[in-house]
């Protein structure tokens, strides 16, 4: 199935068919008639006198007719421009010659350009997609630098340039300027050699080694200014700054979260002196509140929910005696048990520098670190990294100061005090968050309540992922009301909170025992000294590729920076934040292609590259192939029917651009393909590999399996059906 997303706007086509054609035609109208002869050496040497008699004859029309020649031989990138430029010598002479080759190489190039956006730009977005994203961005950020280096090298071909830079969004105007400038010290150096027409014998000998070498030179000449004024802007920035002559550490980190850890581990492996701080519990949010106790909540959850259902396989189902206090205390031994991992023990042993307190940067290479009884220590850094995580967001609503709010980090202990056994929740947000602990709340036999502003579940998937998960929490008991706005918050009438929305027109009045926000999170970014600093925050701290911020030496990785807000998006700049901030000025730019994502709904929901709305969105050209679990032995055995295998390809191509997964177990069924986009294995590679029988990884076996179906070569398989039709003696 291809993508609607890749029709051309109306007429598109027809117009750009239309300029092909013209194009074409003024090819083969130069070739045929055998104009392109009359653009070499020779043929100009001896219609020399000629052009000079015109142009005493009519200065003003040759130079116009010349003028114009010019524009179309560059504009339609045809050969004879350097023919043509030392006409422009032979009979303009230097001055005139060289105003009439700089304004006509300027006029032909930018036609060039802008025919080649016009009819390729479009095809070449469509099918590349967000692979030019990154190129996109480095001519946005530094295009005129690199195309007067080009310009002042005339070693690519001019009209090479011209094309490719009609593929990228710099404007026409800057091309033009930039081209202009970049183009006028060849230009002078051929039209300078065509006064000199009649004595020459080659056109090899115009560009010595030297005079090359001599452009090279002036091309660096962008990036040698724009290196200056990187500096000059850096010793401005840090002139207010005390640089210590010598650093304590090499590295400091702030935050002990995923990002932290790995950051200091990586450091210490290396053997350079780290600093970790922290100034709560070691392992962040993602041991304490987030991954881990949600995870284990959740498999507890489902246990309770496979008892309930027992029936679908073979056993008799009964309603589970759930004892939440018992289930949340075995949630709290398995963070114990994973604890040690991430203990200050631990990390003391690798040979990192542990502290316990609140860090806070009062220089770009010193933190002062307040301790829990008051000390203050200070310590300096050749670099610093921020990794000092997220925080649930509490949204603005009327009277939301008047209740208990339980948020991801709360909820655990409030729970586990609650008077009540089963205290029923609204639970506020329809994201990864709201979906997961809603409905393991709701297996756990907890009345809850899900209201999603949005007007569907899980607003960055497809449609069809939030429609099949919403199935999925209301069938366990939750009451989810989608395209709802809350009104007020307010204490309930014999405790508890009541809460006001706005549904279809009507307000509704929900009560429950306590209210659980699940709307986002962002980064903390309190008390850390970055205002002090003047470094530069939105929800995240701003970095560069790099990870850098403001100032180059002090780093943001993890929740801190985003745009991701995983664990292991985390760790994955982790690595970048040790490298760069342990080897500067050696840099590595995160690589962000490949990012997989799963929501630990039951089923769980599993993506990584584009989904097929972000692919319509983005104006990527793309096949889908799918596949129902519904027809998988392995899922039909477990009882595990609902979901699918769906991959989006490069039209006629098994390159993967994205998959979503909606499975039991869709995280661990997802990790093939990332590896696969990773490394660039198309799916004839998933599908050649051996998949164990019966097992759902077959899923992604016969997902492969539908696009080569899909793509079988139909005559080949029609000349084989004959082959074997005449080996059985049919004639």
């Amino acid at each position: 199935m291809s993508s609607p997303a890749q029709e051309d706007p109306p007429g598109a086509p027809v117009g750009r068919l239309l300029a092909i054609a013209l194009v074409l035609a003024g090819v083969i109208l130069f070739f045929s008639q055998g104009w392109y002869r009359q653009l070499d050496l020779a043929a100009l040497q001896a219609s020399r006198a000629q052009l000079v008699a015109w142009r005493q004859a009519a200065p003003l029309a040759t130079a116009a007719g010349y003028l114009l020649v010019y524009v179309l031989v560059t504009g339609l990138s045809l050969p004879g421009a350097t023919a043509l430029t030392l006409a422009g010598g032979a009979v303009f002479g230097l001055m005139q010659g060289t105003v009439l080759v700089s304004l006509g190489s300027t006029l032909g190039a930018t036609a060039a350009c802008l025919l080649a956006r016009t009819l390729l730009r479009e095809p070449v977005r469509r099918r590349f997609g967000h692979r030019l994203g990154p190129i996109e961005a480095g001519v946005r950020r530094d295009g005129a630098a690199y195309l007067l280096s080009l310009r002042l090298v005339p070693v690519v071909p001019f009209f090479l340039v011209n094309l490719l830079m009609g593929l990228t969004p710099m404007p026409l105007r800057s091309f033009a300027v930039v081209s202009q400038l970049g183009m006028l010290p060849a230009t002078l150096v051929y039209v300078n050699a065509g006064t000199q027409l009649a004595q020459l014998t080659s056109l090899s000998g115009l560009l010595s080694p030297a005079l090359v070498g001599s452009f090279a030179l002036l091309g660096l000449l962008p990036w040698i200014v724009k290196l200056l004024l990187a500096r000059w802007r850096l010793w401005r920035l840090y002139r207010p700054w005390s640089r210590p002559r010598h650093f304590d550490r090499n590295l400091i980190v702030i935050g002990a979260g995923a990002a932290g850890l790995v950051t200091a581990y990586i450091a210490a492996t290396v053997r350079a002196k780290v600093t970790l701080v922290e100034r709560q519990r070691m392992g962040g949010d993602c041991l304490n509140t987030g991954c881990v106790p949600s995870k284990a909540l959740i498999s507890s959850a489902r246990l309770a929910a496979r008892l309930r259902h027992a029936d679908r396989y073979g056993l008799i189902p009964h309603e589970p005696q759930v004892d939440l206090r018992q289930v949340l205390d075995r949630v709290r031994q398995k963070v114990a048990a994973i604890a040690p991992h991430d203990s200050v023990e631990r990390y003391t042993a690798l040979g990192v520098d542990v502290r316990l307190g609140q860090a806070r940067l009062i220089s770009p290479w010193e933190v002062a670190i307040t301790a829990a009884d008051g000390t203050e220590t200070v310590l300096s850094a050749r670099a610093i990294v921020l990794a000092t995580g997220a925080a649930p967001v509490i949204p603005e609503v009327p009277g939301m100061a008047s209740v208990r709010v339980l948020t991801s980090e709360t909820l655990w202990d409030a729970l586990a005090e609650h008077p009540s056994p089963r205290p029923s929740l609204v639970v506020l947000g329809g994201g990864p968050i709201g979906c997961e602990l809603g409905q393991a709340l709701a297996q756990l036999g907890l009345s809850v309540t899900l209201l999603q502003r949005n007007a569907r579940l899980l607003p960055r998937e497809d449609p069809e992922v939030g429609a099949l998960v919403r199935e999925a929490l209301e069938r366990d008991g939750v009451r989810v009301h989608t395209g709802c706005r809350l009104e007020r918050v307010e204490p309930g009438p014999t405790g508890g909170v009541r809460v006001l929305a706005a549904l279809d027109g009507q307000t509704v009045c929900l009560e429950a025992d306590e209210l659980l926000c699940a709307v986002g999170r962002q980064a903390r970014l309190e008390g850390h000294g970055l205002e002090a600093l003047g470094i530069p925050t939105g929800r995240t701290i701003t970095t560069s590729p790099h990870l850098q911020t403001l100032y180059p030496n002090i780093y943001a990785a993890g929740d801190a920076a985003g745009p991701w807000q995983f664990t292991h998006t985390a760790a994955h700049q982790a690595w970048y934040a040790a490298v760069n901030g342990l080897f500067d000025p050696l840099r590595f730019a995160v690589d962000g292609r490949v990012i997989p994502r799963t929501t630990f709904t039951d089923p769980e929901v599993a993506r990584v590259g584009l989904s097929e709305s972000e692919a319509i969105e983005q104006g990527v050209a793309f096949e889908v192939t799918r596949f129902d679990l519904a027809e998988l032995d392995r899922a039909i055995v477990e009882s595990a029917q609902i979901g699918f295998v769906k991959v989006l390809t490069v039209p006629g191509k098994d390159r993967i651009l994205g998959v979503t997964i909606v499975a039991e177990q869709a995280g661990e069924l997802l990790a093939e393909f990332v590896l696969a986009m990773k490394w660039n294995l198309g799916l004839g590679k998933v599908m050649g590999a051996i998949h164990a029988y019966p097992t759902l990884a077959e899923a992604n076996k016969y997902v492969a399996g539908s696009w080569k179906k899909a793509h079988a070569p139909q005559r080949t398989l029609a000349l084989l059906e004959r082959f074997h039709t005449w080996r059985r003696g049919g004639g």
